[in-house]
C-alpha cells in the first residue's frame, strides 16, 4: 500500500527570493509557523512600491518601465523615474482623500498606465486595491462593490474593445445607485465620450494636477508588515456569494519575483491578457518591475485593426518573453488560417501559457507561428497561491529548469544578466487519493503541495457563509495544501491536469462556477431544471454547455419551434448575470432528468450531444437518448 503524503521543508531557493525584496526591516527568520504550517518572512517590513520602483531609481531611473499601446494605436512609454513620480503624486492624493492603510480602493479600469499607477500608489500607502473586471454587467458589478466596501473607486469614461467603446462610467453609475457607500469616483479621460457627472466624481487628471510637486510629510514610505494586505482578487463564486482572495505584500512579491526570475530574458516582457486576469496583475506588473525590466502593456483585443496585431506588438517592442492563455493562442491560430502568412517573431525567446493545458497540436502551431527555436513553457498555478506556481516544458519533459540557449551561467546569481533564467522554488507537487496516499503513475488523484509556498493568500473577503471555504485546502491532508485540481502523472513524469474536484472550471484562463451558472438558469422563468458542464472548444479550449428542462408552460408554447429564441434568451441571461465567459455556448433541451446517470456520465453525455456550433439551433431530445449517449461514450 502506498504511503500517505507528508509535508516537506521549504525549498532553500526562497532565500534568494527574499534577498530581492528590498526589505525595510529584516525578518526574524525566513519561515515561521502558523495554523497552516508556515508563515513567510515573519517580522519583516517592506513596501511593494519601493521594491518595484524606488530600488531601481539610482541605476535604472531613465530606463523604460512600461511600453503601453492602446487599441486605436496610441502609445506611451514611462521610465522608472516617471512612473515613480506619478505613483508618489497619486499616493499623496489618496492620502488627502482620507484613504487609510488597510482600506479598499476599487479599480474599474482597463489595461492603462493609470491602472499600474493606482495599484502601486495603493501599495505605497498601505491601501488594498481590487481590480473589478470592466466587462461586468451592472448587477454583478454592484454585488462586487458591496462585498469590497470601498471608499474610492477609479473608472474611465469608456474603454476600447474590438474597435468599439464600452461605457464604463455609465455602467458603474448604474451599479453605484444600488451601493451608495463610495465617497470618491475618479474618472480617467480615455475616449473623450460624454459622461454623466454626480457628486463625488472627479477627473483623474485634475486629482493628480492638484498634488503634483507638492512634497508633504505624507510622502514618507510606509514600512508595512510582510502579511499586510495589498490586493483583493475575485475568485469564482461560492454558494451564490462573491468571494475575493486577499494577498499579502511580501507574499505576492515573492511569488512574482520567483516566477519572473524563471521567465525573464532581460528584454521586454509582455503578458497578452486582460488586467482583470490574476496572471496579468501578478506577473505582468509586479514581476517585471521588481526585477527592473520593461513590461509591454496592451489595452484592447488583438483583432484590431487586423489579425496580425500580436506579431506587430512583438516586433515593435522587441518582446523577448510572452505569457498568455491557451485560449488567446487558439484564437490567433483560428485567424491565422484566413490571413497572409506572417513571419515568425525573431526577438521572441520564451512563450509561456497559463490557465489551462496546451494540447500538442496547439504547441506545434505556436512554434510554427512564432519561431521554431522558441522555448515553450506551460505554467500552472492558482489564485490562492499568488498566480503561477510551477513552470514546465510544454514539450512534456517535466519541470523546466533554466537551461538551453537562454540560460544563465552557473553562479546562481545570473538573474540580472540579459538572457538569465533561474530555477523556481519547488512546490513539492504530488498526486494523492482520497485517503492521502500517493497514487501510481497513470492513476488519477488530487494535486497537493508538500512544501510551503510563499505566495499563499493571507485571507478572504466574503460573507460568513463562505469565508472559510478557501481555508479547506488544509483540512483534507495534514500539513499539505490540497489544490482541488485533478491530475495524473504519466510514465515519463509529466503531470497531466484533468480539471477540478469541485464545480469550478477554467474558461479562457478565468474561473467560472458551474453551480452559479446553473442557479441563474434555474431562476429563469423558462426553466424548471438545469445541468451545466464543460466541453472542449476549438476557440476557448473549454466552454460551457447546458441541458435544461423547460417549465410546462414554456415547453407547451415552444412545441413545434426550433427553440432558438429560447436558447438565446437563456444564454443572454447568464451573460448579463455573470459575464461573457460564463455564457453557455449551447443549450440542450431535455424532456426530463432521471436517476439512471451519475454526475460524470450525465456531463459526458450532455457535452457530446450539445450543439457543436454556437450559432446552430439547440437540440431537443429525451432523457432516454441521453442515457443511450452516455452508454455509447
Amino acid at each position: 500500500m502506498a504511503d500517505r503524503v507528508t509535508p516537506l521543508s521549504p525549498d532553500p531557493r526562497w532565500e534568494e527570493v527574499a534577498g530581492r525584496l528590498h526589505l525595510l526591516s529584516p525578518a526574524t527568520r525566513l519561515w515561521g509557523e502558523d495554523e497552516r504550517g508556515a508563515a513567510w518572512l515573519p517580522g519583516a517590513r517592506l513596501n511593494l512600491s519601493v521594491t518595484c520602483l524606488d530600488a531601481h531609481l539610482q541605476e535604472r531611473g531613465d530606463d523604460d518601465a512600461i511600453h503601453w499601446e492602446g487599441e486605436p494605436g496610441d502609445r506611451r512609454d514611462l521610465t522608472y523615474r516617471e512612473l515613480h513620480e506619478q505613483v508618489v503624486t497619486l499616493a499623496r492624493a489618496l492620502t488627502g482623500m482620507g484613504v487609510q492603510p488597510g482600506e479598499r480602493v476599487g479599480l474599474h479600469l482597463g489595461w492603462l498606465p493609470e491602472t499600474v499607477v493606482v495599484m502601486l500608489a495603493c501599495a505605497r500607502i498601505g491601501a488594498v486595491h481590487s481590480i473589478i473586471p470592466s466587462a461586468l454587467p451592472s448587477g454583478p458589478l454592484a454585488d462586487r462593490l458591496a462585498l469590497l466596501d470601498l471608499k474610492v473607486i477609479f473608472t474611465q469614461d469608456g474603454a476600447w474593445r474590438h474597435g468599439t467603446v464600452l461605457p464604463l462610467k455609465a455602467r458603474l453609475d448604474d451599479a453605484l445607485s444600488a451601493v451608495g457607500s463610495i465617497e470618491h469616483t475618479i474618472v480617467v479621460r480615455r475616449t473623450g465620450m460624454d459622461v454623466a457627472w454626480y457628486e463625488g466624481d472627479r477627473w483623474y487628471h485634475d486629482v493628480v494636477a492638484a498634488k503634483r510637486g507638492k512634497v508633504h510629510t505624507t510622502d514618507e514610505v510606509l514600512a508595512l508588515a510582510s502579511h499586510h494586505p495589498v490586493a483583493s482578487v475575485p475568485i469564482a463564486r461560492r454558494g451564490g456569494h462573491p468571494v475575493s482572495v486577499l494577498h499579502g505584500t511580501a507574499c505576492v512579491l515573492a511569488n512574482a519575483i520567483a516566477v519572473h526570475g524563471r521567465l525573464r530574458t532581460g528584454g521586454p516582457f509582455w503578458c497578452a491578457g486582460d488586467i482583470a486576469w490574476a496572471v496579468t496583475q501578478f506577473h505582468a506588473v509586479y514581476g517585471p518591475l521588481a526585477w527592473g525590466d520593461a513590461s509591454v502593456m496592451y489595452e484592447g483585443t488583438l483583432d484590431v485593426p487586423h489579425h496580425r496585431r500580436a506579431w506587430d506588438i512583438v516586433r515593435r517592442y522587441g518582446v523577448e518573453t510572452l505569457i498568455t492563455s491557451p485560449s488567446v493562442m487558439r484564437t490567433l491560430r483560428g485567424w491565422d488560417r484566413d490571413m497572409p502568412r506572417v513571419d515568425a517573431a525573431p526577438s521572441l525567446r520564451r512563450l509561456a501559457t497559463a490557465g489551462e493545458p496546451v494540447e500538442p497540436e496547439l504547441a506545434g502551431w505556436i512554434r510554427d507561428a512564432f519561431g521554431a527555436d522558441l522555448e515553450l513553457l506551460d505554467a500552472w498555478g492558482q489564485l490562492e497561491l499568488g498566480g503561477v506556481v510551477r513552470v514546465t516544458d510544454a514539450g512534456g519533459s517535466g519541470d523546466a529548469a533554466a537551461s538551453g540557449p537562454n540560460a544563465a551561467g552557473g553562479d546562481g546569481s545570473g538573474g540580472d544578466v540579459a538572457g538569465a533564467a533561474l530555477p523556481m522554488p519547488d512546490c513539492g507537487l504530488e498526486i494523492v487519493d482520497r485517503e492521502g496516499r500517493i497514487v501510481a503513475p497513470g492513476d488519477t488523484g488530487e494535486v497537493v503541495l508538500r512544501r510551503p509556498w510563499a505566495g499563499l493568500m493571507i485571507g478572504v473577503d466574503g460573507s460568513e457563509e463562505v469565508s472559510q471555504d478557501p481555508w479547506e485546502h488544509w483540512g483534507r491532508h495534514p500539513g499539505v495544501y490540497a489544490t482541488g485540481d485533478l491530475a495524473l502523472r504519466a510514465g515519463d513524469g509529466t503531470v497531466v491536469f484533468l480539471g477540478r474536484t469541485d464545480e469550478v472550471v477554467s474558461v479562457s484562463g478565468q474561473l467560472v462556477s458551474l453551480r452559479e451558472v446553473r442557479d441563474v438558469l434555474i431562476d429563469h422563468p423558462f426553466v424548471a431544471e438545469a445541468r451545466v458542464t464543460v466541453r472542449k472548444d476549438v476557440e476557448l479550449g473549454r466552454s460551457l454547455v447546458a441541458a435544461v428542462v423547460l417549465t410546462p408552460e414554456m415547453a407547451e408554447s415552444a412545441r413545434g419551434t426550433d427553440l432558438d429564441a429560447v436558447a438565446v434568451e437563456l444564454m443572454d441571461a447568464v451573460r448579463e448575470a455573470l459575464g461573457g465567459l460564463a455564457r453557455p455556448r449551447a443549450i440542450l433541451v431535455v424532456d426530463r432528468f432521471g436517476e439512471e446517470l451519475g454526475r460524470e456520465a450525465l456531463s459526458r453525455a450532455v457535452a457530446a450531444l450539445a450543439t457543436q456550433h454556437r450559432h446552430s439551433p439547440p437540440r431537443s431530445i429525451t432523457w432516454e437518448q441521453l442515457v443511450t449517449a452516455a452508454g455509447e461514450g
